[in-house]
Order: C-alpha cells, then sequence, then structure tokens
C-alpha cells in the first residue's frame, strides 16, 4: 500500500471549502466586523487598548489592556452601549463586560536603547575603577561605554 499525498491547494480556496477553517474563518471575520464597530464609537486613545472577544445572547465581552483604561471604560459603559445598540449587529444587547488582559509582549521592550550621557558614564567609570571584584568592575565598564559619544 503505497501513501498518495493529497494535492496541495490554494489557502483562499482551503478557507472557502475545509469546514473546520471556513468555521473559524467566519468567526473572525464576524469579530473583526464588530471591533470595527465597537472602534467606531470609542474615544481614538481607547481605540489600541480595546479587543472585542465575544459576542453571545445580548453579552459583549471586551478584553481591555490595562485597569487604567478598563475604569475609563467601565465610566462611559451607559453611553457606549446605547451607541452600539443602534447598530443591527448590537440590536439585542444586554450587557458590556470589560475583562483586563495586559498583553503578552511589552511594545516598548522591542529595540529598547539605553541612552546614558557622558557624565554618567565617567562616574560610572571611575566607580569601576575603584572596584576589586573582577566582574563587578567588568559589568560596570560594559554599562560604562554604553555612553553616547561627544559630538
Amino acid at each position: 500500500m503505497a501513501f498518495r499525498p493529497l494535492t496541495a491547494r490554494a489557502p483562499s480556496v482551503l478557507l472557502r471549502e475545509a469546514k473546520p477553517l471556513k468555521a473559524i474563518f467566519s468567526h473572525a471575520q464576524r469579530l473583526g466586523h464588530l471591533q470595527r464597530l465597537v472602534e467606531s464609537q470609542l474615544q481614538p486613545a481607547a481605540r489600541e487598548h480595546c479587543h472585542v472577544a465575544s459576542w453571545r445572547e445580548g453579552n459583549l465581552l471586551l478584553i481591555v489592556t490595562d485597569g487604567h483604561w478598563a475604569t475609563r471604560l467601565r465610566y462611559q459603559q451607559k453611553r457606549l452601549q446605547r451607541q452600539l445598540m443602534a447598530f443591527d449587529e448590537f440590536a439585542s444587547l444586554t450587557r458590556i463586560q470589560f475583562k483586563v488582559q495586559p498583553p503578552t509582549v511589552q511594545q516598548g521592550a522591542v529595540g529598547h536603547t539605553m541612552d546614558l550621557s557622558a557624565n554618567a558614564a565617567e562616574t560610572i567609570q571611575a566607580t569601576a575603577d575603584g572596584i576589586s571584584d573582577p566582574g563587578l568592575r567588568a559589568a560596570l565598564e560594559r554599562l560604562a561605554a554604553h555612553a553616547k559619544p561627544k559630538a
């Protein structure tokens, strides 16, 4: 019995025809549409901090990046609910829930560069010169090497 691999199919064909993938793709498109509707009613600053997680039986669950934004949105909950109910998609909206879930990757951590003044570098180097522990001395010297070059 020889193994015959299936012929390769384009991803777009798989998304349209394979039942499990079709259901997932359809659900993702629906959530994307609901996200755009919710964003249209949020303050511009709040849009990046609030994401639609689910919409079931009149209950809208929004994921918020931190407690600060969750509190601000809870103060605006009644207004937001009234505005969303104007859309056909949210006509049966009875409750909005906010769940705080910090992002898994800190956006500021990527590509972080250390800015160290020349004066700070000189102070760190002077401290390193007075240290007898070779490991600590080497670490301080590496830190002092991060100084901006004098222009």
